[in-house]
């Protein structure tokens, strides 16, 4: 028993880990010892995806459809892949409904290809992947070239994700005003506002009718998983591009930041949130994941953001 005691104790002792390994179609991320997600990489894919999102208990978070088909999930959105980064007009193409059996809108799909891993670093507090992607349209044509960091931390209670995007135009390139975007995440059924979740954004109210279409700092979105209160908040960087970006949650499930879809957002004809960049002109943008046991309350999302904010990105 001593001997199971001692061996328990020194595993507690052990520092934290983030391991980082490449597959032909992902690169799977472990941390502290276990199975945190998978970063598809694959041709296959119209897009790259991190999936599944797990607690530091190993409790999924994010939806498993359409990667997976398990029971009582909905099937809806089949473009809600774990989490994501695409937007729904660029230059008239659709990179965000863009699933191979989808039509698109405007011009029709797009496709975000990963061309190059250039950076695999596991740690014993933190890893680090660094991944170059492309933007084509429907004819082939590049229209943007992304630069994608991840960062990865170990904690015993949170798991903690940093991310870092630099679109760079290859040729003129619009974002169009809507809302269909653009940095997302399709949570587990439990944690849903119509399941009884609840999305709060910083200044403290509550629920899609207030959450939706309104910029905000930082938004959590927190439940139960069989009977354990779990919550996921995502925050924006103050050097992100149009911060405080405005939000796109929805109460079935969908959890996005959104910085474009301003005549959406402010039901506002008049309003236009586009971007247009010009051939070698680069949009920044950046983001913290955090998953966590607890609520607002217990967590303060408030708390975590403002050691985010006060972080000097390069």
């Amino acid at each position: 028993m001593r001997y199971f005691t001692l061996l328990a104790l020194s595993a507690l002792l052990l520092p934290a880990q983030v391991k980082l390994s490449q597959a032909p179609d992902r690169i799977r991320i472990e941390i502290n010892g276990q199975h945190f997600s998978d970063f598809f990489t694959s041709a296959a894919a119209t897009k790259p995806y991190l999936h599944p999102l797990r607690t530091a208990t190993g409790q999924q978070v994010s939806r498993s459809f359409p990667m997976d088909l398990v029971e009582g999930e909905r099937r809806d959105h089949p473009h809600h892949r774990g989490l994501w980064f695409t937007h729904g007009d660029v230059n008239g193409y659709d990179f965000w409904a863009n699933e191979k059996t989808q039509k698109g809108v405007g011009k029709g799909r797009g496709e975000v290809r990963t061309v190059k891993v250039n950076t695999l670093k596991s740690g014993k507090k933190s890893g680090t992947l660094t991944t170059t992607h492309e933007w084509i349209d429907g004819t082939g044509t590049k229209l943007l070239t992304e630069l994608r960091t991840m960062t990865f931390y170990a904690d015993p209670q949170l798991r903690t994700i940093d991310f870092d995007f630099t679109l760079t135009a290859a040729t003129e390139a619009k974002f169009g005003d809507t809302k269909e975007g653009f940095f997302a995440i399709r949570l587990l059924r439990a944690l849903e506002e119509e399941s009884g979740g609840k999305m709060t954004r910083a200044d403290g109210v509550s629920g899609e009718k207030q959450v939706w279409g309104s910029a905000s700092p930082w938004v959590d979105y927190s439940g139960f998983i069989d009977g354990q209160p779990v919550g996921i908040t995502i925050m924006e960087h103050p050097s992100s591009l149009r911060h405080p970006t405005y939000w796109h949650s929805r109460a079935y499930g969908l959890f996005a930041a959104n910085p474009f879809g301003l005549h959406d957002f402010k039901r506002d004809k008049t309003a236009d949130g586009s971007l247009v960049l010009k051939p070698g002109e680069s949009a920044r943008f950046r983001y913290r994941v955090i998953i966590h046991p607890g609520d607002t309350a217990t967590f303060n999302p408030a708390e975590h953001f403002k050691k985010y904010a006060a972080m000097k990105l390069k």
